[in-house]
């Protein structure tokens, strides 16, 4: 926008120095050349009248005094016509031409600038967001993640050597839920560098993804493997704490957290890990109960920067497996940092489909929150256990990111097998 004003500013100076300096220069040059015209005219009709004078002194017609005083009279009357203001004979022929028209030439070019700057310029938006330089503007987080995810593809087959590439791109299909093209491109990073506790952690979170969040037996051989090269390895670690926590077994999981504090890693969101140790700790003091909600069900306030909407439904083939019995929980976490639940809730599968607000009322304890976060993972699992983790014939669904504020649709699809 800068830019933009100068270029006007330039234009309008340009534009008014071209129509006024050539107006103030032909003025000057007539004031010339009228000044020029007097004298000229003046000094031949002094020539003209001497010589008639002295042709009268030749031919006797004069003495030497009247000559004398008549000459004297011309030389007078020359000095006085210098003197003389304008010749109204002379204005009329070298007449200057109007301010009129400069004056109107400056009124279109400040107008034509108006126009470009209220229109090109648009003055009214600058109190308004700047989304025009924004390349994902109307894209939903889905088609957002999807193009990062081409993007990262992209360069994997432009450079498969390039094993920084297959690592980003093995975390990039952890957030796009693609956690079997996760794990083969951690394989592939293996392959390129070796077997590290760094690689082994994400593959084994993948794995865990892929298994409906179950610690199975070839999740926790992936765990094992990590920790016995390196102990203190944070990826690893997170898995841990987080599979602790959802099952409960807080003590293990504030210890796998704190290992990762203690090991001054500076390569850890250190913040988002000690609001995730507050909040087992929280949950040690309670009873571990997750809110069940009926003020948030089914309904729809006006919408805001703190809370999180869903609409969640059941998939056709689906609909005939939910019991009256049956509990779902429905709870959201931070797509960054520990998978800790910022706010959760439980209601009966009978209410199905229904529209759930999440905010800080629903929050599972400790000082983080759903208010703090900018995005979250939904994750809605349909219970014929009444637990909170999904076993065997509880049907899930996931929303893999929304934006705290925003609303979003959640499908039960995925039967735990």
């Amino acid at each position: 926008m800068t830019t933009f004003w100068i270029l006007i500013a330039s234009f309008l100076l340009v534009s008014l120095a071209l129509i006024w300096v050539p107006h103030f220069r032909q003025q000057r040059m007539l004031r010339a050349e009228e000044a020029g015209v007097r004298k000229d005219t003046n000094l031949e009709l002094f020539n003209e009248r001497l010589s008639v004078l002295e042709k009268e002194l030749q031919e006797d017609l004069l003495d030497q005094p009247e000559f004398d005083a008549l000459k004297k009279e011309l030389e007078i009357s020359l000095l006085q016509d210098m003197k003389q203001g304008d010749d109204e004979s002379l204005v009329n022929k070298l007449k200057p031409k109007s301010i009129m028209w400069p004056s109107v030439m400056s009124v279109v070019v400040i107008g034509i600038c108006g126009y470009m700057y209220s229109t090109l310029g648009a003055y009214k938006n600058l109190d308004q967001p700047m989304t025009a330089n924004d390349p994902h503007a109307g894209q939903t987080t889905e088609q957002i993640m999807s193009q990062r995810v081409a993007m990262m593809e992209a360069q994997a087959q432009a450079e498969p050597e390039n094993s920084q590439i297959w690592f980003n791109l093995g975390h990039a299909y952890i957030s796009a839920n693609r956690y079997d093209d996760a794990i083969k491109a951690f394989d592939k990073t293996m392959e390129l560098v070796g077997v590290h506790a760094e690689l082994l952690g994400p593959k084994a979170t993948a794995l865990y993804y892929r298994s409906n969040q179950q610690m199975t037996p070839a999740v926790q051989a992936l765990v094992d493997q990590s920790l016995a090269l390196d102990a203190e390895d944070p990826s690893t670690l997170l898995l841990v704490g987080m599979d602790s926590f959802f099952t409960a077994d807080y003590p293990k999981a504030i210890d796998a957290w704190q290992l990762i504090l203690d090991s001054d890693r500076t390569d850890v969101d250190r913040g988002a890990i000690m609001n995730a140790i507050n909040s087992a700790k929280m949950r040690m003091g309670s009873d571990g109960a997750m809110p069940n909600d009926d003020a948030h069900k089914n309904v729809k306030p006006k919408a805001t920067a703190k809370t999180v909407t869903v609409e969640v439904s059941i998939s056709p083939e689906l609909q005939a497996k939910v019991a009256s019995t049956d509990m779902l929980f429905i709870f959201a976490r931070s797509t960054e940092g520990p998978k800790v639940p910022l706010a959760a809730t439980k209601i009966s599968a009978e209410s199905l489909p229904v529209t759930i607000t999440l905010d800080d009322s629903t929050n599972m304890g400790g000082n983080v929150k759903l208010s703090d976060a900018d995005s979250v993972e939904v994750i809605a699992i349909l219970s014929k256990h009444g637990s909170v983790r999904a076993q065997t014939g509880d049907i899930q669904g996931t929303l893999a990111m929304v934006k705290v504020g925003d609303t979003g649709q959640l499908i039960l699809d995925t039967q735990v097998q």
